[in-house]
């Protein structure tokens, strides 16, 4: 299905959202996520069921100085 991701359209094949995480590498506890703007807590990523058209949201942390 295709999805927005931060802004980009990209075809995956996880069907929630911790699915995603992993199918795009996505690794760690400090994630935040949204779906179509609404913010998915971690212990609801398993049951976050994605849809065609989703718009989701991946924050993570950057590194630098």
């Amino acid at each position: 299905m295709q999805l927005t991701i931060n802004g980009e359209k990209k075809e995956v094949s996880a069907a929630t959202l911790a699915g995603l995480l992993v199918e795009l590498d996505y690794r760690g506890d400090w994630l935040a996520t949204a779906r179509n703007g609404e913010i998915v807590p971690r212990d609801l990523r398993s049951e976050c069921r994605l849809d065609e058209g989703d718009r989701i949201e991946i924050l993570s942390p950057m590194q630098g100085g």
